[in-house]
């Protein structure tokens, strides 16, 4: 299919207006799906750890050792219902991520982020690198994925990673072998350099991959929260550095921001899906192709001492 252009929408959704139940969270969700629509919006991207905003509702007395299966119960309940809000708006949500039952039996959980697209289909990744509070026993214990899901959009290749996956180097050179035109990062950061790691590796992946990245994350913070105080992030969709694209390398940028104060950045930009392809097929000015570092080593030299 050709494909020269790709409206998407990136909402960084805030964890403080999820609602207090889960009638109040779909309403909200199928809101910001409308609005994404009305904007003429293929794809409405919302962050990691959407699932965050459940706790708003959760029973008395649960401890946070117990709230990654309870999330996970309550994703799988609302899972259907999300659904039928893609077939009703007719685009493409990616659910942002949430505490799923880890593949294979054997117990534990993964940060699964779930893209539900308007032909019916699901796509899921599972969160490959976790972060220290995603390994604490005492708290929140997932395990980590396996595999990077690409599939595609309306003819659009895409890609997903979370958060700290987009930090990850070799996960780029893997992903360039599929070449794809956008990868999605939905992400949580919990302060200022978070959202900078997160973000400014986003971008450079924009430039590895020659391809777009789309990346926004959770603000605010959920009532009944016992992990996240405070979530600082913005939305962003970054574009390899080249002349026909504006030098840049930025497609559309919104500032991060806390959320105290009910703030939601939401941004909308046409991805240049035809162009991207054109400058990797031999257009741009210094890229080289997707690169491997197979047969390369390291040399070493002494100190001298």
């Amino acid at each position: 299919m050709k494909t020269d252009s790709f409206r998407l929408a990136l909402c960084a959704y805030n964890l403080s207006t999820g609602g207090a139940s889960r009638d109040a969270f779909l309403a909200g969700i199928a809101a910001r799906l409308e609005r994404a629509r009305n904007d003429g919006a293929r794809l409405l991207v919302l962050p990691e750890y959407l699932s965050e905003a459940f706790l708003a509702w959760k029973p008395a007395g649960l401890l946070p050792t117990e709230e990654l299966a309870w999330m996970a119960g309550e994703a799988d309940a609302l899972l259907p219902a999300l659904k039928d809000l893609v077939a009703r708006h007719g685009i493409t949500l990616l659910a942002g991520s949430m505490p799923w039952p880890a593949p294979g039996g054997e117990g534990g959980y993964v940060n699964r982020a779930f893209a539900l697209l308007a032909d019916g289909r699901e796509v899921v990744h599972d969160k490959l690198a976790l972060t220290p509070f995603e390994n604490d026993p005492e708290t929140w214990l997932l395990t980590p994925g396996a595999h990077v899901p690409l599939f595609e959009i309306e003819g659009v290749r895409m890609a997903m990673l979370i958060c700290l996956d987009v930090e990850m180097p070799a996960l780029s050179c893997l992903i360039a072998q599929d070449a794809p035109d956008v990868l999605l990062v939905p992400s949580m950061t919990s302060s200022l350099a978070g959202y900078h790691r997160v973000f400014g590796c986003a971008r450079a992946r924009a430039v590895e991959l020659m391809s777009a990245v789309a990346v926004c994350g959770v603000v605010g913070a959920a009532p009944g929260t016992t992990q996240n105080d405070t979530n600082v992030s913005g939305a962003a969709v970054y574009l390899p550095c080249e002349p026909s694209l504006g030098y840049t390398g930025i497609g559309g940028e919104l500032p991060p921001v806390d959320g105290t104060a009910g703030e939601e950045p939401y941004l909308v930009v046409d991805v240049p899906v035809g162009e991207i392809r054109n400058l990797r097929a031999g257009g741009a000015e210094v890229w080289p192709g997707a690169w491997s570092a197979a047969g390369m080593s390291l040399q070493r030299h002494g100190d001298g001492t």
